[in-house]
């Protein structure tokens, strides 16, 4: 077909012919050749096109007056356009011969060219989408209603997304009549007041934005007796804040493989139990939940195992965050410091960082807010080590570590928090039978339910194993005095060479527990380390 015919349905009704307009009157003709319009190249029943024209009050001549109809639509536009097929009729026409469908194609072409980071290009399609617009299609026509408030949302999205792709390009003093016009439009599309509010801010009126604010919540209330959406209420704490992230639009986000930081330490092994935990640690973070927290917290005594925790659970789920894992160990670090250190790590060059502080937490939330990023943060003692290095992204999640429960952190931001209880028993003897044996494993695992207590004790015991004559381990004073060269009489336990070669006292003494003082200085070494526990991250092992 070499498109003899452009239809306008995008306003008035139009109809051109080898570009030459037709005149069509007559009111039925024009309800009939709309519907098969807004279905081009699809069949519609004469059911639906009697509810078209009548809008529920047919009368019982109906079909005989469709039938009239499309002949005379025959006559005017010629043979070939409208085919005869059950249980109707169907239009013949090329997409591009009609604005609605040129519409519909354009706005996709921007939302796949947007997607790509091309926000320029993008405005661009969706400039000249929204310039097929006309007026109000259909005015006249009950039986269309719904779709004419199809076709009426589909140009509000596009609006949206044009103004909203602008805003990101700077251009939020331009936009600001346009937005005031969309709004006074549709009072109730909370989306548009948060665009507008956002626009007046960066052009340096945030009253207006406040006023903004204010009489979109007392229009609400009135009219439905609604507050205003969290977003619209969230972005109006922003401002009243001034968050320096209002602004700076977002940057482009660079392709995630230039740079994946993975900085998560190893693991720590061997680890046993904790099913439940890992299981909240899942529930909590997972991106599947919408409404899921972007922090946790993980909180509970010294030595609990809180780290060997979270490291276990961040690399079973390394995959969860293909975009990278941030590590920083808190304690005596300064937030401002370790937000430069991120940024370096997410490939921000060193001469590109700023010198402000504030605008580095800007530009950290910026890199950050398109990504799939897992932040962790041990040895946090306080919130306001926290709040700075929150990700701008809702796809980032954050784990902080701490022996404070972190009240103000959960109050505030309304993270999730999970308890680090003691090792259950038959934990505490599965880890002490994999670190010292099973005969010994069974003292030691009934000292303690802490992880670190276990880890600690168990490298006393295998210290204090090691033979005497031992050239590495021997004091180098033992061996000018015989006296204290002597195991014998330095400790007599020691001497029996089942107590230095575990396999063989155990071989030896199946049916027999250990001695009375191998059970003392087992528990002692557990209490020993036990008094650890207090000791700063640096001079203790991880747990």
């Amino acid at each position: 077909m070499s498109r003899p015919f452009e239809f306008g349905v995008l306003g008035p009704l139009k109809v051109a012919k080898d570009g030459a307009e037709l005149h069509m009157s007559a009111n039925r003709e024009l309800a009939i050749l709309a519907s098969l319009l807004l279905n081009a190249n699809r069949v519609v029943s004469v059911d639906r096109l009697v509810e078209t024209v009548w809008a529920g009050s047919a009368p019982a001549s109906a079909w005989r007056q469709i039938a009239i109809c499309v002949s005379r639509l025959r006559r005017t536009l010629g043979a070939g356009v409208i085919e005869t097929s059950s249980p109707g009729y169907m239009l013949r026409a090329e997409p591009d011969s009609i604005d609605w469908l040129r519409f519909g194609a354009l706005v996709a072409r921007a939302r796949a060219t947007a997607s790509d980071g091309e926000r320029e290009a993008a405005v661009k399609l969706l400039r000249e989408a929204l310039s097929l617009w006309r007026g109000n299609p259909f005015e006249d026509i009950r039986g269309l209603r719904y779709d004419v408030a199809r076709m009426e949302e589909s140009r509000l999205e596009a609006m949206e997304a044009c103004l909203e792709l602008e805003i990101e390009l700077g251009r939020h003093h331009q936009v600001i009549p346009d937005l005031l016009a969309l709004a006074n439009e549709s009072p109730f599309r909370e989306r548009v007041r948060a665009q507008l509010m956002l626009a007046q801010y960066r052009a340096g009126r945030r009253a207006d934005a406040l006023r903004t604010y204010q009489e979109t919540r007392r229009y609400l209330l009135e009219q439905i007796g609604l507050e205003p959406g969290p977003a619209l209420r969230r972005l109006h704490d922003q401002i009243l804040r001034d968050e320096v992230a209002l602004m700076r639009p977002v940057p482009r986000v660079p392709a995630p493989a230039q740079v994946v930081p993975s900085q998560l330490p190893p693991q720590i092994l061997p680890f046993v139990g904790r099913e439940r935990e890992l299981a909240a640690l899942d529930a909590a973070l997972s991106h599947d939940q919408a409404a899921a927290p972007a922090t946790t917290v993980v909180s509970g005594p010294a030595g609990m195992g809180k780290t060997a925790l979270v490291l276990r659970w961040a690399h079973e789920r390394i995959d969860w965050f293909p975009d990278g894992q941030l590590f920083a160990d808190m304690a005596g670090a300064k937030p401002e410091t370790v937000v430069e250190r991120f940024l370096r790590a997410l490939g921000v060059p060193a001469a590109d960082l700023p010198l402000d502080a504030d605008e580095k937490l800007a530009l950290y939330r910026s890199w950050t807010a398109r990504r799939r990023l897992l932040v962790v943060l041990d040895n946090v003692t306080d919130a306001e080590q926290v709040v700075p290095l929150l990700p701008g992204g809702a796809h980032c999640r954050v784990v902080v570590i701490s022996t404070d429960p972190l009240d103000d952190l959960v109050a505030r931001q309304g993270a999730h928090r999970e308890f680090v209880r003691p090792l259950p028993a038959t934990d505490a003897r599965r880890l002490a039978d994999l670190l010292v044996g099973t005969a010994r494993g069974r003292v030691l695992a009934a000292t303690s339910g802490s992880p670190l207590s276990l880890r600690l004790a168990a490298a006393k015991m295998r210290t204090r194993s090691r033979p005497h004559h031992d050239p590495v381990r021997l004091d180098p004073a033992a061996r000018h005095d015989p006296v204290r060269h002597d195991p014998a009489r330095h400790d007599p336990v020691r001497h029996d060479p089942a107590r230095l070669d575990p396999a063989r006292h155990d071989a030896a003494q199946p049916h027999r527990d250990l001695a009375h003082h191998d059970r003392a200085r087992i528990v002692s070494s557990a209490s020993s380390s036990s008094a650890c526990e207090g000791c700063p991250a640096h001079e203790r092992h991880p747990t």
